[in-house]
């Protein structure tokens, strides 16, 4: 009740004006407009009733597309094609000439690209696929069956050790013998001895194939080990020694400083985590010094100024946020105390560059509010610290310098565009982050300017057809952008409704298409790109009509053309052939 007090599900009076003008019926009564508000309202909560009863059947809790496409099919209704959707659509909103627009931010794809870039691999063909289901009475552990130990119950063993003992003595009574009347019972105590967790035959055999072949030479065989530990269910009774062996190969090729080997630990426990059967939470007190040890240890291989070692902090970074994202818990507290290891490394100081390289990938990896809190205070300091790095004459501090100023460019302009208002001047810059401000700045520019982002998108109508029973935005297509400043080509309207341009490009719109004229820099900023404002009235552009022509010089129903405006036109009424029928 309340969520509907807060926003009434109605369809308003308003919007069926706006309704009736995109299809020429103008001006359109008060009264009118208000019947028919009320009985489209009336009608769209039918369809909606309807379609959720059709979610409440297939056992859902989100209301879809096709659900609402059943339940006009069960009113004899055409349903609306081309128009399925199973994530979130992002609407944007922008205001001007007094009233709102609703559009969608779809990016503007190039035909070349969709030429060139490489075709999908085709799906296999069916097929069917025998396998074990038991053999003598013992279910396999192989993907196709039930794991023999579910996760769930993993992670309550993990969480709570304690059930087990507690299940197992509710299951005993204690005996109580009595030695005659009057004199004190006897209660026998049974001291369980610690289990050993032996492994079959078949358990040791492979686990002695899967640890020669993940660190062994032949490239074939560990990819089979690799995907058999991302894969396989049943390996809950290894993990321990799983786990142990990654640990310990840590600890002595670390010493050894042997890069690939501890590439191939690293990749064991990549597939120990993709595995969805396992829950490592009772292990990470081995794999969390492993992975963090391959991050920020000074030294990773024996020719550091020509080996890639970066690679491998990158991968095992990417390994830490993965630990984080899947066992952080407000008990536990991981990702704060990964995170507090990593700010101590960023002393430049005291720290070789490679272990300040390893922490920045580290603490990036965990994501923007981690950037923002803990890497954006030391940019200055990281800064000044990389460009006396890169002046120096050791081409390993200058290699060193080179990747943490990649590693900062690539990470923080994203959260800094989240984080500071336009516009991006250079001075500002500067004075905050030092040797890095230039590059941060262009990188921040450029991500506003970037279609999608912060930029000015128009999608085109064969690729995102759009429901015009429900009043979405209409397509539209850019027929000239302004770059910048009074100049530039003009766009002249004919008197048949042909529209072209000085440069020679024509488009014949049909009867029904208005042009709007938009701009994508609001007035007295000189950097960025903020939300598209609506600076013009529409001008219909039927059949009869007179010529126009609009440039940036001229005025057009009473207002004048700002710098780097945007030429659209609009089609209100999309033809079938645009939704693909």
């Amino acid at each position: 009740m309340l969520d509907e007090v807060a926003v009434p599900s109605a369809v308003s009076a308003e919007s069926i004006k706006i309704m009736g003008e995109s299809i020429g019926i103008s001006p359109l009564g008060d009264d009118v407009a208000r019947e028919l508000a009320e009985d489209i309202t009336y009608r769209l909560k039918n369809i909606v009733q309807d379609g959720k009863k059709f979610t409440h059947h297939g056992k859902r809790k989100r209301f879809t597309c096709e659900d609402f496409d059943w339940a006009l099919k069960s009113k004899n209704i055409e349903p609306i094609y081309g128009v399925v959707s199973s994530e979130f659509i992002p609407w944007r909103l922008t205001s001007g000439g007094g009233r709102d627009l609703h559009f969608l931010e779809d990016r503007e794809l190039e035909v070349s690209d969709i030429v060139t870039q490489q075709l999908p691999k085709l799906p296999p063909a069916a097929a069917v696929k025998c396998h074990w289901l038991a053999i003598e009475g013992v279910q396999p552990a192989i993907p196709e069956n039930p794991a023999p130990m579910s996760k769930n119950l993993q992670k309550q063993e993990a969480v709570d050790p304690a059930s087990k003992l507690a299940a197992a003595q509710a299951d005993t009574r204690n005996t109580r013998n009595i030695h005659g009347r009057g004199l004190k019972s006897v209660e026998t105590v049974r001291v369980k001895q610690l289990a050993t967790h032996e492994l079959s035959a078949e358990q040791q055999l492979y686990y002695k194939e899967i640890t020669e072949a993940c660190v062994g030479s032949d490239e074939p065989k560990r990819g089979e080990a690799l995907h058999s530990l991302a894969f396989d269910p049943g390996l809950h009774q290894m993990v321990a020694r799983l786990c142990t062996f990654i640990a310990e190969g840590v600890r002595v090729n670390v010493v050894q400083r042997n890069l690939a080997l501890l590439i191939y630990l690293m990749r064991m426990t990549k597939a120990l985590l993709d595995n969805n059967t396992l829950y490592l939470e009772k292990y990470l007190h081995e794999l969390t010094p492993s992975v963090l040890t391959c991050i920020v240890s000074r030294q990773l291989c024996l020719k550091p100024d020509m080996d890639n070692h970066w690679a491998l902090r990158d991968f095992a970074a990417r390994l830490m946020s993965q630990i984080c994202r899947h066992y952080n818990t407000t008990t536990n507290g991981l990702q704060t105390r990964i995170s507090r290891v990593f700010c101590k490394c960023l002393n430049v100081d005291k720290t070789p560059l490679a272990t300040v390289y390893g922490a920045v990938a580290g603490l990036c990896e965990l994501g923007p509010e981690v950037i923002k809190a803990l890497v954006v205070p030391k940019l200055r300091v990281l800064s000044n610290k990389i460009e006396q790095c890169i002046e120096s004459p050791s081409a390993y501090e200058k290699n060193a310098a080179v990747h943490i100023k990649g590693m900062l460019v690539k990470s923080v302009p994203p959260v800094l565009k989240m984080n500071r208002n336009p516009p991006d001047l250079l001075t500002d810059y500067k004075n905050d982050f030092g040797f890095l401000g230039p590059l941060l700045q262009a990188s921040v520019i450029k991500l506003r300017q970037t279609p999608g982002v912060g930029g000015v998108v128009v999608s085109a109508p064969a690729l995102a057809p759009t429901l015009r029973p429900l009043s979405t935005p209409t397509p539209t297509r850019i027929l000239h952008q302004s770059v910048g400043g009074v100049g530039g080509r003009a766009l002249v309207v004919g008197s048949g409704g042909q529209v072209t341009t000085t440069g020679g490009v024509g488009v014949a719109p049909s009867p029904g298409q208005k042009l709007i004229i938009m701009t994508s820099r609001t007035p007295g900023v000189q950097q960025g790109l903020d939300s598209p404002q609506l600076v013009s009235a529409q001008l219909p552009l039927g059949e009869g009509s007179g010529a126009t022509i609009l440039s940036p010089t001229s005025t057009a129903a009473g207002a004048a053309l700002p710098p780097g405006a945007k030429y659209v036109l609009v089609k209100t009424e999309p033809t079938d052939d645009e939704y693909g029928m």
